[in-house]
């Protein structure tokens, strides 16, 4: 009986610790994270697809790749499930890639590159925060656009593939002068796909951006966003007490979000992206926050038959 008992105790210890965490980043051996795409799922991508698509607008836009979408379900670090839809098609993203800024400040904080001052802490929360154009380009000026495309092309992070539809880039100040460094698939300034930035954030989520530490110097950067459109001017209403760590962008058509949600209830845990071309993009990226949530909601109710 003892021996049962113990084996019982371990079993919910082991299932504790790695299912229903509430710290972040995440605590789970090396091991046991693993790639993006290889956890890619086959069912949640089935059901993203059919609940989308069932809105003649954005059945449209994505027929026409101006549509992008991407869902990581991190309810149960065991099981991660990663779903996309125009995944590899990269689009101008605005503001968006101002986190590939934020990494390369960090790797090179880390390394002796870049002295980390109250300027550079007080600009990296302004660019992530509030979109501060000014900010962005005074964190530009300082790691330079060759350290921005040394981490994006990294192959510890590979954030930025050309073989792979390219990624996040920014090779431009967010203003007016000054030179550039576009990318070589598009000539695109400031660039992303939903598959690099949920890669991006599933890598933060877990505390392998840089390090553990500097991915919790991270998260407390873009956590309690001040911008509150968007995914956030939905979540505001449905989940006002979750945890939210996000960088969006504005541009004409162009708009993009990207969130991680971290709700007090482990079945609201979750990395949401979407890249728009359209007017009405800001609506669309408001709008997207319920149906997602019912299609990850759909293995809970399997779950429970």
């Amino acid at each position: 009986m003892k021996k049962n008992s113990l084996l019982v105790v371990l079993i919910v210890l082991i299932s504790t610790s790695l299912f229903a965490q509430d710290e972040l980043p995440i605590r789970i051996p090396d091991t046991e994270i693993k790639s993006l795409p290889s956890v890619f799922n086959k069912s949640l991508q089935t059901n993203l697809e059919k609940e989308l698509k069932l809105n003649p607008q954005w059945r449209k836009l994505i027929a026409e790749k101006k549509m992008a979408v991407g869902v990581v379900d991190l309810s149960n670090p065991g099981n991660t499930r990663f779903a996309r839809i125009n995944g590899n098609h990269m689009m101008y993203a605005a503001s968006l890639p101002k986190i590939a800024i934020l990494l390369a400040a960090m790797d090179a904080i880390e390394k002796g590159q870049l002295k980390e001052t109250k300027e550079v802490k007080a600009d990296m929360r302004l660019m992530i925060s509030k979109s501060n154009n000014q900010a962005s380009t005074r964190m530009i000026d300082r790691v330079g656009y060759k350290k921005i495309e040394d981490v994006m092309t990294d192959p510890k992070y590979a954030f930025y593939d050309e073989h792979k539809g390219g990624g996040l880039w920014v090779g431009k100040r967010y203003g007016g002068g000054g030179d550039t460094n576009r990318e070589p698939l598009k000539n695109l300034s400031h660039a992303a796909t939903v598959t690099q930035v949920c890669r991006y954030y599933y890598l933060l989520a877990n505390g392998k951006l840089v390090n553990e530490n500097r991915s919790k110097q991270m998260l407390a950067i873009m956590e309690n966003p001040d911008l509150h459109h968007k995914f956030v001017n939905t979540l505001d209403q449905i989940a006002p007490d979750a945890r939210l760590f996000r960088k969006s962008g504005s541009w004409r058509t162009f708009h993009s979000d990207s969130i991680l949600v971290w709700g007090d209830d482990p079945d609201r845990r979750y990395i949401l992206v979407a890249l728009i071309d359209d007017a009405n993009g800001e609506q669309i990226i408001r709008d997207l926050v319920k149906p997602v949530e019912k299609v990850l909601k759909k293995r809970i109710s399997l779950a429970s038959n």
